[in-house]
């Protein structure tokens, strides 16, 4: 199923969602690396974040007329964040997840426990990302952080496409794939065995 989501997105929403979903997100979201996962968690939040989608991202910001442009947005792999993703989601329940690479168990219950899923971006097509961008509503710890791990506010149009990959029923794209890659790993093997 595809759908158009609005930010702020509800917990009804996002539990609505199943692995497989292709979702575009209109509204605001946000980036969030490790660094302003370990402040956010330190520091709190500098702005309402309920309801929003958090971008595992670290873009390319050019300012250009006392404005802020996003050249490129590409999402980083997530796995990064795997170590406290499930503190994060308790402690600021935002609804959609997006990175690249999908994430660990631990994230994945917490999806379950706070109505969230996890969303994947195509890694390299940052410039594409950047398109959907109609506007950088503001930035939060550049001087501490630096362009790529600062949390940047954004204004989204249409952003996506973002496929679900693990949702808040337990289900993991990743874990389905790995298992059959897996058990056809196992076949080959045993059909070259038997052909010796």
């Amino acid at each position: 199923m595809e759908r158009i989501l609005t930010t702020p997105i509800s917990e009804a929403e996002a539990r609505d969602l199943c692995v497989g979903d292709v979702i575009h997100i209109t509204g605001t979201i946000f980036t969030a690396r490790d660094e302003a996962h370990l402040m956010m968690l330190e520091k709190g939040a500098p702005f309402p974040v309920n309801g929003l989608a958090v971008y595992h991202c670290g873009p390319v910001v050019q300012k250009k007329d006392g404005r802020w442009r996003i050249v490129s947005a590409g999402p980083t792999t997530s796995a990064r964040m795997e170590i406290f993703e499930d503190r994060f989601l308790e402690k600021f329940p935002v609804r959609v997840i997006i990175g690249k690479g999908g994430m660990g168990e631990k994230t994945l219950a917490a999806l379950q426990k706070v109505g969230v899923v996890y969303s994947h971006y195509t890694g390299g097509a940052g410039a594409l990302a950047a398109r959907a961008i109609s506007e950088v509503k503001d930035v939060h710890w550049l001087d501490r952080l630096g362009m790529p791990e600062a949390v940047w506010v954004l204004c989204v149009e249409k952003f996506g496409p973002l496929t679900v990959t693990m949702d808040s029923h337990g289900e993991s794209l990743y874990d389905t794939v790995g298992k059959t890659l897996s058990e056809n790993i196992q076949t080959i093997h045993d059909r070259i065995e038997r052909s010796k």
